[in-house]
């Protein structure tokens, strides 16, 4: 394993989107081109109800791990004028569907830190995003909490407002850690605030925790699962920790001697992962754990789970609107994202102007990529067109991972094996058309493992 993971720790991609995005070919795009992509999609899965992600950006501290687009401040005056400029973008996308009746099956309050926000701002938000607006009877609606400033006001109103599911940002644990990443929440505020959800009646909790930190150790990483454990949440995110200082300027509070690399880092995700599945969860794709009643693991035996920029989904909506800063936005033959700053997203709104900045539209062979690379994430399998033009060259480009025993090929059937579950990001690169034809040698990613 030692000279697996020496060979394949290189740069990689998530794969939250194909192609990803230092790849977006932004000839092919405009705002116009957007908007009759979006409307396009609309028509083609209306009856299946659109997602939404709302990105909250603001937080009173800076994490140093972060690697989101936020805005630090104490300044809480900045809530209502944010949220009317939301809901002024909500209503350009509305002129987007053309008066039609909307019915939304996902909403996702995301950031940031969306208990930034008090109570009685996020019902306005909330209220005002589905005013005349019908909503599936699966409804899946979530947000992320930071433990620390979560208020029993939060989750009641939330959860009135039909919120069911909640992600607490928990990373680890140790003191040490917590310094370095400069993110303070002990295990008492965690369990206050899962205790008073469960009362609640939420009944999908998610733990984010993460590998790979700052003097993080076996140890630390042991101590934090067995606490988690403790409060048996239905879902844990697992994350190796992104160390990208070129584009997060906060990563520079620590140096890459403080980080665990390599098979040290390694050691980290199999013994939490040993941990999590010891206590009844399965392993339902890269990073990501749930009990086996939770919608998350029906979903994956199922096999419609889906993934897009928060990670693992339950269910595919070919329409993700993302509003807000940086907000991504995924009409399946197109992707959007937003401006990055605060103050040009408020200046953008205020001029009536969708605040996209950059996008893509997918040709024929992002398309078929595209859904390789899912099948291989959400599956762990991927059935190749025979007739394709790209089958020879994608097993060819896969040859050595088969000799590693990363994946294994039957026909045009490629699975991925029980190693190469570590090794997701680098079987999927096989695939990324792109990223192949370029073959950049400028660092654009994190370090797989």
């Amino acid at each position: 394993m030692e000279e697996l993971v020496q060979k394949y720790n290189v740069a990689a991609p998530r794969y939250t989107s194909y192609p990803t995005v230092p790849f977006w070919d932004e000839r092919t795009f405009s705002t116009e081109a957007w908007k009759d992509q979006v409307y396009r999609t609309f028509q083609q899965s209306k009856d299946k109800g659109l997602s939404l992600y709302i990105h909250l950006p603001f937080c009173e501290s800076l994490c140093t791990y972060c690697g989101c687009n936020t805005r630090i401040t104490k300044n809480h005056q900045v809530e209502l004028p944010y949220i009317t400029a939301l809901l002024k973008e909500w209503e350009m996308y509305r002129a987007v569907f053309k008066g039609e009746k909307l019915l939304v099956s996902e909403i996702h309050l995301g950031g940031g830190t969306p208990t930034f926000f008090q109570p009685e701002n996020l019902k306005f938000l909330i209220e005002g995003i589905l005013k005349d607006v019908d909503v599936t009877a699966d409804r899946s609606f979530s947000f992320e909490a930071h433990p620390a400033n979560t208020k029993t006001e939060h989750l009641q109103i939330l959860f009135d407002l039909g919120f069911r599911r909640l992600s607490l940002g928990i990373q680890d644990f140790d003191p040490l850690v917590q310094f370095m990443i400069n993110r303070q929440q002990t295990f008492e505020e965690v369990e206050e605030v899962m205790l008073n959800a469960r009362k609640i009646g939420f009944d999908s909790i998610n733990f984010d925790l993460i590998y790979g930190l700052p003097k993080q150790t076996e140890a630390s990483v042991q101590d934090a699962i067995e606490k988690c454990m403790l409060l048996k949440p239905d879902r844990i995110s697992f994350y190796s920790y992104a160390h990208v200082p070129w584009l997060k300027p906060g990563q520079r509070h620590y140096t890459e001697a403080d980080l665990p690399k390599g098979t040290a880092k390694l050691a980290l995700y199999n013994l939490g992962k040993k941990l999590i599945l010891a206590q009844g969860y399965a392993d339902i794709g890269m990073d990501h754990f749930s009990k086996k009643d939770d919608e998350l693991y029906l979903a994956f035996q199922e096999e419609r789970l889906h993934r897009n920029f928060m990670g693992y989904a339950d269910r595919f909506n070919p329409l993700l609107i993302g509003l807000g800063v940086s907000s991504i936005s995924d009409a399946w033959a197109g992707f959007a994202q937003n401006v990055k700053t605060v103050e040009e997203y408020h200046k953008l709104i205020a001029s009536g102007v969708l605040p996209v900045v950059k996008g893509h539209i997918l040709n024929v062979e992002d398309l078929v990529i595209r859904r390789y690379i899912l099948d291989m994430m959400c599956k762990g399998k991927v059935q190749l067109d025979p007739t394709s033009d790209l089958t020879e060259q994608i097993k060819e480009e896969l040859s050595i991972l088969v000799q590693d025993g990363l994946v294994s090929i039957a026909g045009e059937l490629i699975q991925c094996t029980a190693v190469g579950r570590s090794f997701l990001r680098n079987i999927c690169m096989a695939f990324d058309q792109r990223f192949l034809k370029l073959r950049t040698k400028k660092q654009l990613f994190s370090e797989a493992i």
